[in-house]
């Protein structure tokens, strides 16, 4: 089996005019609901065996909260280049080339692309995953290169307005 999650980054900050979108930081509502969706994942005993994600500063900073939440040296976190400005083939791709030896993965980037990821593997269909969704599908692919819409799914979701109650 393989366990993926989707986690759009946390809420981040417009207030810095000429800054490039690539370098937004997180904002107030942001770094409140990372660390705190970060945990919801560790009191459900997620035990990621990778995370992975987009150099972008507010998705970094979201994967830095979540690794602290789930007890994951914050330099373990690979970051992928091409999560940021990605298409959904090219996450597909992403996801197709993680090592097998992970079985457990959260990944950490933007919409509306994770939007998209999801619902290539949903039977009900996600509107907008919201900043600090986490999607949660699960494989029965022996491979991560074989993760395919006919062995895949979207189990669960968790969004922050939800879990949290705010």
């Amino acid at each position: 089996m393989r366990h993926l999650f989707l986690v759009r980054h946390a809420k981040s900050s417009w207030n810095i005019p000429g800054l490039r979108d690539f370098d937004r930081p997180l904002n107030d509502r942001g770094r409140h609901d990372a660390p705190r969706m970060g945990q919801l994942l560790q009191n459900m005993g997620v035990k990621p065996d990778l995370l992975v994600s987009s150099p972008a500063k507010r998705a970094l900073t979201t994967a830095q909260y979540f690794a602290e939440a789930l007890g994951i040296p914050t330099d373990a976190i690979v970051q992928e280049s091409n999560i940021y400005d990605a298409f959904a083939t090219d996450i597909l791709a992403i996801v197709r080339a993680l090592p097998d030896s992970a079985q457990v993965v959260c990944l950490f980037g933007h919409n509306p692309t994770f939007t998209d990821v999801a619902n290539r593997f949903s039977d009900t269909g996600i509107d907008n995953v919201p900043t600090c969704g986490v999607v949660y599908l699960e494989s029965s692919a022996a491979r991560w290169e074989e993760l395919r819409t006919e062995n895949t799914r979207v189990q669960a979701s968790f969004f922050p307005k939800q879990v949290l109650g705010e």
